[in-house]
């Protein structure tokens, strides 16, 4: 329970300062200031004082005639372990540590902060921090941090990994553009993280809208289960910094904090319903539409606007944003035509003209709000000579409050308009100052219907047969190699029920002969050693050969190659293998396994271009049946699926077969690193994919 960290009944800060220029002064005038003082009791503990800013002063928790709900920590490392143990022995349940020099300080750091986490442990204290800003309830209303400030209350709550961060947004609220129920500063995340507040805040009857920002997600399988359930309930938000490879450094540097790819991080995100921002701006423009106005319920978005540009602007955005523009009811384009001027326009957008005064906007968008096919409103302004801004303000404002359609405001500019807009913020009205970040807000809030509507997980479990795979994993361990090439490989792709080619291996080349007789001509010929795995980069495959004599030639030749090029590679022969029957196409099935969620499979085209293309799409195993279709939707050349220029279309449902056992393979075998089928070739509907070749590799 995460509640005392929020609802305490009394809150000791140990390290508590006379000294304003000190964060122990800063955390004890705030929890004065904001109010706390009247809620609860405050405890300053300072050996030297007997008083701080009116609270008696103690010289330990230990000092304190009463229990404690939460103790803020705000001393200097070295003194914060035996604070720790004090907190246990006194009985306090949560502690937020304020101080640094813990894991981001290095190696001598990070012993310290396990210390820390063993004596949290030891003493069943929760623990925020260290390294972090604090925490703040509004509801409260308790501000237990070094913030300058406390934010105005309101429907959405936000985590953040980086307290300099934190600052900067709390500063933002404060300016009265958005309003905060929690805050949380998460620092070094040694214990208490993103997983305990979704958890905690799933709930939260004053949280609409959940925020995150992280730099890490050690634990992102666990994230990904309980973000799933959350995003039932509530909309999450979230960016990650540190996605590039310099990010991501930047992040080791920062908190320490090991940075996952940014595939496996936008695929996690998507399959937990997790809302991705890929900007601060963004992540605040979709929070304050979705924290203050009600739940979108279809894609048809009316435009009312003042001015034609805008208007041609904001329909290109919300277009571009997948968004469709409502077509309005005959009775609702009449009415419109009757009351405006004849130079204006009653279709969707409805352009009102730039002589517009607060009426004609106000009955537009009455006349707007009230046609059924429209799921939500997007009101344009520009300010003009007859414009009355507040007036206008005003009049959406008490639109949106009688109305359950979300109604979403774009007054352009800044000075003038500026007074319209904080009567906007008033009533809760989100605006944007262009229709593009409009746009962005209601793709947002559309997705979020889907993720909200989204039918529950169907996971699928084939019968495999295990144990051949694992008698052949412990084989090639056993021969002290980690890679399995495809002559080996072909064996784990008929334990899963995988389709592979016909296909032996040769030893000789007359053996080769004998196995291409058994199999039929023409045959294709692959180098085999566990020592080469890209073959074709050493001339290690031919195709279509159609007789004994192509087939001895193209077996001299190709060992003869390996030897030479490659002296030190094990050669086992030469696999011999069934050619496939041409009208296929080639896609690529591959995994590689993250750091933080594990594996990370992988679809796209296939053969040569893979690499030099990059069409693929990623999800993390295990997903479910609707995830795997969704990875054919998501590729550039997702069309070539469809059949192009009289081609018919490939099988699916093959595709998406291979997607889900290789997802239970690499799920069944952690030790699984890397695997590839490149490439799996799919035929046309109904006839199945072939597993042309297939490598991985496993962990040491």
């Amino acid at each position: 329970m995460l509640k005392p960290f929020f609802e305490p009944s009394s809150v000791a800060v140990i390290g508590a300062s006379r000294d304003p220029a000190k964060l122990g002064y800063a955390v004890l005038n705030n929890l004065v200031e904001g109010g706390y003082v009247q809620k609860g009791a405050v405890y300053p503990i300072n050996p030297k004082a007997d008083e701080i800013l009116g609270l008696a002063a103690f010289a330990s928790v230990l000092d304190v005639p009463a229990d404690i709900d939460l103790a803020v920590i705000v001393i200097p490392y070295t003194y914060v372990p035996a604070a720790l143990r004090v907190c246990g022995e006194k009985g306090i349940p949560a502690a937020i540590v304020i101080s640094a020099g813990f894991r981001e300080a290095g190696m001598e750091g990070l012993e310290r902060e396990r210390e820390l986490i063993a004596i949290a442990k030891e003493c069943d204290i929760r623990l925020i921090g260290p390294n972090c800003l604090g925490v703040i309830d509004t509801i409260t209303p308790m501000n237990a941090s070094f913030s300058a400030g406390t934010p105005p209350s309101g429907p959405m709550s936000f985590m953040s990994q980086s307290g300099a961060l934190g600052t900067a947004i709390l500063d933002w609220a404060q300016a009265g553009r958005l309003g905060l129920a929690k805050f949380v500063s998460l620092g070094n995340k040694a214990d208490v993280s993103e997983i305990d507040l979704l958890e905690a805040w799933a709930d939260d009857p004053n949280t609409n809208v959940i925020m995150i920002y992280t730099e890490g997600l050690p634990d992102g399988q666990e994230f990904m289960r309980v973000a799933r359930e959350v995003t039932r309930k509530k909309p999450v938000v979230a960016i990650k910094s540190g996605v590039t490879d310099s990010g991501s450094r930047a992040v080791s540097s920062h908190t320490g904090s090991l940075a996952g790819s940014e595939q496996a991080y936008q695929a996690a995100f998507r399959q937990a319903g997790v809302l991705r921002a890929q900007t601060m701006e963004e992540l605040f423009d979709v929070a304050l539409a979705m924290g203050y106005q009600p739940l979108l319920q279809g894609d048809r978005i009316g435009i009312v606007t003042n001015a034609g540009g805008p208007g041609i602007l904001a329909t290109d955005a919300l277009e571009r944003a997948g968004m469709s523009l409502a077509r309005f009811e005959l009775e609702t384009m009449q009415a419109l035509e009757e009351f405006l001027p004849g130079a204006a326009s009653a279709a969707n957008p409805v352009d009102v003209l730039g002589d517009a005064r607060a009426d004609r906007y106000k009955f537009a968008l009455e006349k707007v709000a009230q046609d059924p096919n429209v799921d939500g409103l997007l009101v344009v302004l520009t300010p003009q000579a007859m414009t009355e801004i507040r007036q206008t303000a005003t009049d959406i404002g008490e639109l949106a409050k009688r109305i359950d359609k979300p109604v979403i405001a774009s007054f352009m500019g800044e000075a003038v308009v500026s007074q319209g807009i904080d009567i906007l913020t008033e009533y809760g009205v989100p605006n944007y100052s262009f229709p593009e970040r409009a746009a962005t807000a209601y793709k947002a809030m559309s997705r979020y219907l889907q993720i909200k509507n989204r039918p529950l997980s169907e996971y699928v479990s084939f019968d495999v047969d295990k144990q051949a795979t694992q008698d052949l994993f412990d084989s090639v361990r056993e021969a002290e190699r980690l890679s399995i090439g495809d002559a080996e490989a072909k064996a784990i792709l008929e334990a899963y029920g995988l389709n592979p080619p016909q296909s032996r291996l040769a030893a000789t080349p007359s053996e080769a002969v004998e196995i291409a007789s058994q199999i039929g001509f023409p045959v294709v010929l692959k180098i085999a050693s566990p020592d080469i795995l890209h073959k074709t980069d050493v001339g290690g495959v031919k195709v279509d050969l159609r007789n004994g004599e192509e087939l001895r030639d193209a077996f001299e030749l190709m060992t003869y190659r390996a030897q030479r090029y490659l002296p030190e590679a094990r050669l086992w022969g030469c696999q011999v293998q069934e050619m496939a029957p041409p009208g296929g196409l080639e896609v690529l099935v591959g995994m590689n396994r993250d750091p933080q969620f594990g594996p990370l499979v992988t679809f796209g085209l296939g053969g040569i271009y893979v690499e030099t293309l990059k069409d693929v799409t990623f999800r993390v195993a295990p997903f479910t049946v609707r995830d795997a279709e969704m990875m054919l939707a998501e590729i550039r050349a997702h069309a070539l699926l469809d059949g192009v220029r009289g081609q018919p279309p490939v099988d699916k449902k093959a595709i998406v077969n291979t997607l889900l056992r290789i997802g239970q393979l690499v799920t069944d075998f952690p030790e699984i690193t890397e695997l590839d089928i490149n490439p799996l070739i799919v035929y046309p509907q109904g006839q199945g994919a072939i597993a042309i070749d297939m490598r991985l590799v496993l962990s040491e």
